[in-house]
């Protein structure tokens, strides 16, 4: 079965193909005081395995509620969204729940971290819902956080950490359970340039190792990092290219 599949420590390679996620043909519509909002209307797309995909938008064009359903946290209102091959636009809410602790890392324009948690507990949590033994837990946070930089900061807590830091903890939380896939909404929004160019630095490093990222920015000069760029428009994608440093090589 596919929930089977999808609930496991790991889903296999469909056959081959390089597709990691494909939605087709999804709406997610919104209701409030009898008034109908269509956030996505029609959305068809794939993302590639090891691809760094950006996208991008006004305000309210429905780049959050594509995320969203990307990582499981909403469902369509209709249409199709398939992971590995996998259908998951249907899953009861623990089934999704299992998937998105282990196939998708979250980055958030806010860090979400736990201000009560030291810097490897933050990064330990998502690994607690596995049944993963300690040894093994301790290890992984070791590596993703030496990975970005803030191995010496295990025991530190958010508040002690700049904001760059601290999206850096973000990004080693994200990796920890070596997830199919990173989503990222706009992480360097609540950081000045010189954090923002280091973290994404820090991103196109991760995407070269081999990591599958979806990017949600509104900066342009970020979204050239990516190989390819999708523009939304009232809940329709509108526009597909390639970033301008992939199209010339």
């Amino acid at each position: 079965m596919a929930v089977s599949n999808l609930g496991g420590q790991k889903m296999s390679a469909n056959n081959g193909d390089s597709t990691l996620l494909q939605l087709d043909s999804v709406t997610k519509h919104f209701f409030t005081d009898e008034v109908e909002t269509h956030a996505l209307d029609g959305i068809h797309l794939e993302v590639q395995k090891g691809e760094f995909l950006s996208i991008a938008g006004p305000s309210g064009c429905g780049k959050s509620t594509l995320l969203s359903i990307i990582g499981l946290l909403d469902t369509p209102t209709s249409g199709r969204y398939l992971i590995k091959g996998q259908p998951v636009e249907n899953l009861k809410p623990a089934e999704r729940a299992r998937i998105r602790n282990r196939e998708i890392g979250f980055i958030f324009q806010a860090f979400n971290l736990i201000g009560d948690l030291t810097v490897y507990e933050n990064v330990e949590l998502p690994l607690t819902y596995r049944n993963m033994p300690s040894g093994e837990r301790k290890e992984r946070v070791h590596k993703a956080l030496e990975r970005v930089g803030m191995a010496h900061r295990v025991k530190h807590y958010p508040s002690q950490l700049s904001g760059g830091q601290q999206q850096r903890v973000a990004v080693a939380r994200a990796l920890v359970g070596e997830p199919a896939i990173l989503l990222a909404d706009e992480p360097t929004g609540n950081l000045d340039s010189k954090n923002g160019e280091a973290v994404m630095d820090l991103l196109r490093e991760i995407h070269a190792q081999g990591a599958t990222i979806c990017m949600v920015t509104h900066d342009p000069r970020y979204a050239q990092i990516a190989d390819r760029n999708v523009h939304l428009f009232d809940g329709r994608i509108v526009e597909e290219s390639m970033a301008m440093e992939h199209a010339v090589s």
